[in-house]
């Protein structure tokens, strides 16, 4: 068991107490345990939709030479803008709209996620509001092709 709440503390980046909880919950089921995680980090980043955003990062990406994003992602605060999560999810969404082309941030969000097609991108921002405690929005970007 304490293996299983490691393993699922790793994979979805939540505390051990809520992980241990999630596993009892499930009835020592692994699969439904995650599943429980994610729903209940949902409801903790929809609590949360509604607080400003006034810190932040830019993240650049060019891929061959070619495609250029710049994307602006914003937080509560300085200390999660430069936290690991959130510089990660800065990044993933580089590649999201390096590969996919959206034409806002709504279309962005809507895009099943390319590292994992089971997910939206706003899950997986989601995902991240739940880990990082705060709210996350993507502000705006811009995608240059030549």
């Amino acid at each position: 068991m304490v293996n299983d709440i490691q393993r699922l503390r790793e994979e979805t980046g939540a505390g051990v107490m809520e992980c241990k909880k999630a596993f009892q919950d499930a009835g020592s089921n692994y699969a439904k345990a995650v599943s429980l995680i994610r729903e209940r980090g949902l409801l903790k980043a929809e609590k949360r939709a509604h607080r400003a955003t006034g810190a932040g990062l830019l993240e650049a990406y060019v891929h061959n030479g070619r495609v250029g994003v710049l994307v602006d992602l914003r937080a509560e605060t300085d200390f999660v803008a430069n936290s690991e999560p959130f510089r990660n999810l800065a990044h993933d969404l580089t590649l999201q709209i390096s590969a996919m082309n959206p034409g806002d941030a709504a279309e962005l969000l809507k895009q099943p996620y390319i590292k994992d097609a089971s997910q939206t991108v706003d899950q997986v921002v989601k995902g991240v509001i739940a880990q990082v405690g705060e709210n996350i929005r993507v502000e705006r970007f811009v995608r240059y092709e030549l």
